[in-house]
């Protein structure tokens, strides 16, 4: 090779080789800081877009967990109103049943006229404070549309979203099941009210009066013993098949809820496989890039000190 000292070929190929480690010592690094070999689009064209879109689901998926989560929250506060709400139906069933025993006397039956409206009205209570977030199942359409904001409530129903094309499903309004149960009563302005069990409701919607007795102690128009005991057993058959649908929704969430948080994971993992760093193999390759560096430095002040070679060539 012809000595130049316009024309340095090996500190070119020094050079070039430098700048190509450079260029790799500085992908590595990155790879190494952040965790992920592709961090943008220039790293991997493709697989930056393929994972930009199932981050995408991965959120939309977390969004419909969060609605799958509010769903399973309102079926729970239903579910228990309803069981308590059974536990003072069977209080209810215990008074009417004392009236058979006390049809001889005006005042005891006033008394149980005030025990079983009491009851009631504890009904009601627990009903309308069924409420997460303006959503109760336990009071009529009719009343959480017209007030608007009936104790609070804006809807008689709860709608959630199963899925990530959009989906949904729908708990509706319980008191179709109270209808379905051979519940006769034509008013609805209150859970008691479409259970047949109260006649009248108070300023705050809750019961004032019961469909059995009235406030003189004295059986209502039509009522017997027999047939007051019967619309309190309906009663308890409504709400029990009440708690049977909440019990059936609270199964389905449970499952929806479950796959919609294993499709999150598979997602979440489907973004690692694209772009996360193997960081065993970028630390080796961190230490191999970092010696060619070295090594082409080295390389590259010896070709440059190849022209300094030149001027002994004019010593005498």
């Amino acid at each position: 090779m012809s000595l130049s000292i316009n024309t340095n070929t090996s500190a070119m190929v020094a050079l070039e080789t430098l700048n190509a480690t450079q260029t790799q010592l500085s992908a590595t690094e990155n790879a190494v800081s952040t965790g992920k070999k592709v961090a943008n689009a220039s790293d991997s064209p493709a697989a930056f877009g393929i994972a930009s879109q199932m981050n995408g689901n991965i959120a939309g998926q977390g969004a419909v967990n969060d609605g799958l989560s509010f769903a399973s929250t309102v079926v729970s506060s239903t579910n228990s109103a309803a069981n308590q709400i059974l536990s003072v139906l069977a209080e209810v069933q215990a008074a009417v049943t004392t009236m058979g025993n006390n049809q001889g006397s005006t005042t005891s039956l006033a008394q149980i006229n005030t025990e079983i409206t009491g009851y009631l009205k504890q009904i009601d209570t627990i009903a309308t404070n069924a409420t997460t977030n303006g959503v109760n199942l336990l009071v009529s359409s009719a009343s959480a549309s017209t007030s608007g904001s009936f104790n609070g409530i804006t809807a008689a129903s709860v709608v959630y979203v199963t899925g990530l094309q959009g989906s949904t499903a729908t708990i509706n309004n319980l008191f179709n099941i109270i209808r379905s149960s051979g519940i006769t009563s034509t008013s609805s302005g209150s859970l008691t009210e479409a259970l047949g069990l109260s006649s009248s409701l108070d300023g705050d919607s809750l019961a004032s009066n019961n469909a059995f007795l009235t406030t003189t102690g004295s059986f209502a128009s039509g009522v017997t013993l027999t047939s007051a005991i019967a619309a309190v057993q309906k009663a308890i058959t409504a709400m029990t098949n009440v708690t049977s649908e909440l019990g059936q929704n609270t199964k389905n969430i449970a499952n929806m809820t479950t796959f919609g948080q294993t499709v999150s994971d598979n997602l979440t993992a489907g973004v690692g496989a694209l772009t996360d760093a193997d960081m065993s193999a970028e630390s080796a390759k961190l230490t191999s890039l970092q010696t060619k560096q070295s090594l082409a430095i080295k390389s590259l002040s010896i070709a440059n000190g190849q022209s300094q070679n030149i001027l002994s060539l004019f010593q005498s």
